[in-house]
C-alpha cells in the first residue's frame, strides 16, 4: 500500500479545526502535487513559489454528509463531480453522503483558482487523495481512542467504522467532532488502484438536475435587486481607439440612464489582466432592448491610431516570417540540409490556418458593484485570482477589499481565462456608483479579439531509396506566436531533423484557444505524415509506429516530451478497435495521433459519401490520460474535442479589411451543425495506474489531422487550408 506524508517544508499540509454546528473542517493543500514540470505550465499557467499554502476544505457534518468545497471554476469539465470522488474515494464515504459547493476566490487561503490548460484534475490527484485518507484515518484515530482499541482493530468502509473482531459500529459524523484534537499523522495510507470503488465509475454530474430544470448557476441568470444593466462599444478596428460621442442625444433615449467612455488600461498587466480594447463607450439603463437601440445610434469619432491590417496583410507576413523571422524555439539533430540533398524523395508541403473565435455558448457578461470601500464581482471567468489582481489596480484598492465569486461558466475554451469583461464592468460600476451588470452581444465577443492566432507551416521530409524517413524538418510562423513544438513528435524518431517557432507582429489581439498551438499543429503534421507514409508506399499507422519503434529502441538527440511507448500505445489500441487492417466496402479511413497536456490521443474516422458529399460515419478513439476518474465524463470530454475539431477545421474562419473582422455573428462565422457531426464517436481509453493527466482539450488536435486524411481518401484532394470547405461550398452530411 503507498503511504504519502501529509506534512511539507515549513508548512502542514492538513490542518483541522471543529466546524461550526459540529462536525469536523479539514483545510488542506490543494495544490500540494504541483511540480513545475509541465510544458502547458510553463508556458502559461505559472504557479507560486511556494505550493504548500493551506487551500481546500473538507467539513464532515454530524450528519455524516461530508461537503467539499470546489476552489476551481467549473467550465464544463466536469471538475465538481470528478474531484470530489476522489476525495470520497480515498475518505470511504458513500457517493450520495456528498455535497459539493463552489469555494470563492481567497487568495490568502486558495492558490491558483483557475480552469485552463487541461490541469485541474492533473494538478489535484495527490492532494485530494491525501485529503481524504487523512480525514479518514483521523476518524478512524477518534473511534479507536473513545473504544480503547488500536487503530488496526477498526475498519472504515462506507461512511461507517466497526470494530473488526467485534459489534461496535460509529458513523462519520457521530465521531467528527471528537476527530478534531487528533493530532496529524506525519503520514497516511493511500488505497491501492485496485481496491477503488468510486474512482473509475461513471457518476452523474452533481449540477446536471439544476442545468436541465434552469435553476440559475451561470453569469447570465445572475440578478441582483437595483442593479443596472450596461452594454458597451469598443472601437470597429484594431488600430482605433475612442474619441467622443454623441453623449448627450444617447443619454436623452429612452430607457437610457447614462452613457460615457471608459478606460480600463492599468500599469503592469499580468498574463490574464488585459486583451482586446481599453476604451470603451458604455452605456447604462435597465433593460437590454432601449440599450441595443441606443448602442444602433451611437455616432462615434474613432480615431485611427495603429496599422489598420488585413487578411492580405497577414498572409503576407507570415510568409515574410517563414523566411526571415524570429525564432523563437528550435531544434537541431544531425545535418537536415545535407540529407535532403542526398534524398532519393523529397516533399515539402505548406499549411494554413486562418483567426478563429471562441464562440462560446454563454454571452460574456460579468456583474460588479464597487464602492468607495471594495469592489463586488461575479460572473463566469477561468482566472478569478487575475480579475481579482486587475481590478485591484484599476481601482486603486488593496487587494483584500476585492471580493470575486465564481459563477458557473457557459463555455470557455480559453475566452474568459482573461479578464477585461470584469474589468470593464468594475469601471461601469465606479462611474455609476451602483451595482451593474456588463453583457456583450455576439458581435461585442466576436469583433473584440482574444482570438486563435493565425499560423502557417512549412513541413518537408526526406527519404532514401529503401522509403526510410531520414530529414525531417518544419518551420512554423503565427501572428504573435509560431505553432511549432521543437521537442514533440517526431522529434527523437529522424536522425535529421530541425524544427523552429517563429513569431510576426499584429495588433490583433489574441489568446489561448482550446488546445493551444496543438489544434493546428497537430492537424498539419498529422496530414503531412500521411502524404509521406503515401510517397514512401507505408501503411499510415505502421509508418508512424517505426517511428516510434525509433524512439523506443535507439532515440536521436537530446531528450524528447513524450513516451514512445504510451504515443504509439494507443495507436495500436485505436487499430485494434476499428479493425484498421479490415477493409471495407465504401468507407474512406483516415488516422491521426498526438500528444498534448500530457495524454495521448489516436482517432481513425470512417467516412462515407452521400450524395456527393462527405459525411463522418463513425470515429474511433484511443485515448491514455492514465487513471480515468469519471468515465462517461471522460468519453464526453473527447467526443466534445472531436466535434470541435471539425467544426472549426471544416468551417470556422475570421477574416480581415481595413482591421475589422469581415466575420461578426454566426450568419457569415460558421460553426458546425448537429447534423453534421459524426454518427458515433466511441472512445477506448487505455487502462493503467498512472496518474490522470488532462482530458479536455487532448481530443481536438488529432481530430483535424484524421478528418484531413479521411476527406483525401474519400475526396482525392489534399487539405493544406483551413477550413477545408468555405461557405459557398457544400456542406458536410
Amino acid at each position: 500500500m503507498t503511504k504519502i506524508r501529509t506534512q511539507y517544508n515549513r508548512r502542514s499540509f492538513i490542518k483541522i479545526s471543529a466546524a461550526a454546528g459540529g462536525g469536523m473542517l479539514i483545510g488542506f493543500s490543494w495544490l500540494n502535487a504541483c511540480k513545475p514540470n509541465a510544458p502547458e505550465m510553463a508556458a502559461g499557467l505559472p504557479l507560486p513559489e511556494e505550493w504548500y499554502e493551506i487551500n481546500g476544505y473538507i467539513k464532515i457534518g454530524d450528519t455524516g454528509l461530508v461537503t467539499i468545497y470546489s476552489p476551481n471554476p467549473e467550465i464544463g469539465q466536469n471538475v465538481r463531480t470528478s474531484m470530489p470522488m476522489i476525495v470520497a474515494e480515498e475518505l470511504d464515504v458513500p457517493w450520495d453522503h456528498v455535497v459539493v459547493e463552489q469555494a470563492p476566490l481567497n487568495t490568502g487561503f486558495y492558490q491558483n483558482q483557475f480552469a485552463g490548460g487541461s490541469l485541474s484534475i492533473r494538478l489535484s490527484w495527490n492532494a485530494l487523495r491525501m485529503a481524504g485518507a487523512t480525514g479518514r484515518r483521523m476518524l478512524l484515530e477518534a473511534a479507536a481512542k473513545e473504544w480503547g482499541v488500536g487503530v488496526a482493530d477498526l475498519n472504515a468502509s462506507e461512511g461507517v467504522i466497526k470494530e473488526i473482531n467485534g459489534d461496535r459500529s460509529v458513523t462519520y459524523g457521530e465521531i467528527a467532532s471528537k476527530a478534531v484534537g487528533i493530532e496529524i499523522p506525519e503520514e497516511v495510507e493511500l488505497k491501492e488502484v485496485k481496491d477503488f470503488k468510486l474512482i473509475g465509475t461513471s457518476q452523474k454530474n452533481v449540477d446536471g438536475k439544476k442545468i436541465v430544470t434552469g435553476e440559475p448557476l451561470f453569469g447570465l441568470d445572475f440578478h441582483r435587486d437595483g442593479m443596472k444593466l450596461a452594454v458597451i462599444a469598443h472601437p470597429p478596428a484594431f488600430g482605433m481607439t475612442v474619441g467622443d460621442f454623441n453623449e448627450d442625444e444617447i443619454k436623452g433615449m429612452p430607457g437610457v440612464d447614462d452613457a460615457f467612455v471608459i478606460d480600463t488600461s492599468i500599469s503592469e498587466p499580468a498574463m490574464f489582466d488585459e486583451k482586446g480594447f481599453h476604451k470603451l463607450v458604455a452605456i447604462v439603463g435597465t433593460s437590454t432592448w432601449p440599450l441595443m437601440q441606443a448602442k444602433k445610434a451611437l455616432r462615434v469619432n474613432w480615431q485611427t491610431v495603429g496599422e489598420l491590417e488585413s487578411t492580405t496583410i497577414h498572409k503576407k507576413r507570415l510568409v515574410d516570417a517563414l523566411v526571415n523571422g524570429q525564432v523563437q524555439e528550435s531544434r537541431r539533430d544531425g545535418n537536415p540540409e545535407a540529407a535532403f540533398r542526398k534524398a532519393a524523395k523529397v516533399i515539402e508541403r505548406t499549411y494554413n490556418a486562418p483567426f478563429i473565435a471562441h464562440n462560446t455558448l454563454e454571452p460574456m457578461n460579468f456583474f460588479a458593484h464597487v464602492t468607495a470601500d471594495g469592489a463586488e464581482l461575479i460572473g463566469p471567468t477561468q482566472t478569478p485570482e487575475a480579475l481579482e489582481g486587475s481590478v485591484a489596480k484599476l481601482l486603486g484598492m488593496p487587494l483584500e477589499n476585492i471580493t470575486v465569486n465564481m459563477t458557473r461558466i457557459g463555455g470557455g475554451f480559453g475566452r474568459r481565462l482573461y479578464v477585461h469583461f470584469g474589468l470593464e464592468a468594475a469601471a461601469i460600476s465606479k462611474k455609476i456608483g451602483g451595482p451593474v451588470k456588463l453583457i456583450y452581444t455576439r458581435e461585442d465577443d466576436m469583433t473584440q479579439g482574444t482570438y486563435r492566432p493565425t499560423y502557417s507551416s512549412v513541413y518537408k521530409a526526406g527519404l532514401d531509396e529503401n522509403n526510410n524517413l531520414i530529414a525531417f524538418s518544419v518551420r512554423g510562423a503565427g501572428l504573435p506566436e509560431g505553432p511549432v513544438f521543437p521537442n514533440r513528435f517526431p522529434a527523437g524518431t529522424v536522425e535529421n531533423y530541425s524544427a523552429e517557432k517563429i513569431l510576426a507582429p499584429t495588433n490583433v489581439t489574441t489568446g489561448a484557444w482550446r488546445a493551444p498551438r496543438s489544434n493546428f499543429t497537430a492537424g498539419a503534421e498529422q496530414s503531412f505524415l500521411d502524404e509521406v507514409a503515401e510517397l514512401a508506399g507505408k501503411d499510415p499507422i505502421d509508418f508512424r509506429l517505426e517511428l516510434f519503434d525509433r524512439a523506443i529502441n535507439d532515440p536521436v538527440g537530446a531528450e524528447y516530451e513524450y513516451d514512445a511507448e504510451r504515443y504509439a500505445g494507443v495507436l495500436k489500441l485505436v487499430r485494434e478497435k476499428s479493425n484498421w487492417n479490415t477493409p471495407m466496402e465504401g468507407v474512406h479511413r483516415g488516422v491521426a495521433a498526438y500528444f498534448c497536456h500530457s495524454t495521448y490521443v489516436a482517432e481513425v474516422f470512417d467516412m462515407v459519401m452521400e450524395n456527393g458529399n462527405p459525411v463522418i460515419q463513425k470515429v474511433w478513439c484511443a485515448v491514455d490520460c492514465g487513471i480515468v476518474v469519471n468515465p462517461d465524463a471522460g468519453v464526453n470530454m473527447i467526443q466534445g474535442g472531436v466535434i470541435d475539431g471539425i467544426g472549426h477545421a471544416m468551417y470556422s474562419q475570421l477574416t480581415f479589411d481595413n482591421g475589422s473582422p469581415r466575420e461578426m455573428n454566426f450568419d457569415t462565422y460558421k460553426l458546425i451543425r448537429h447534423s453534421q457531426a459524426p454518427r458515433e464517436i466511441e472512445v477506448f481509453f487505455v487502462q493503467n495506474e498512472i496518474a490522470p493527466t488532462g482530458l479536455g482539450e487532448p481530443g481536438l488536435p488529432p481530430a483535424m489531422g484524421a478528418l484531413a486524411n479521411a476527406m483525401y481518401k474519400a475526396t482525392g484532394v489534399r487539405y493544406y487550408d483551413q477550413p477545408f470547405m468555405g461557405m459557398e461550398r457544400k456542406v458536410l452530411g
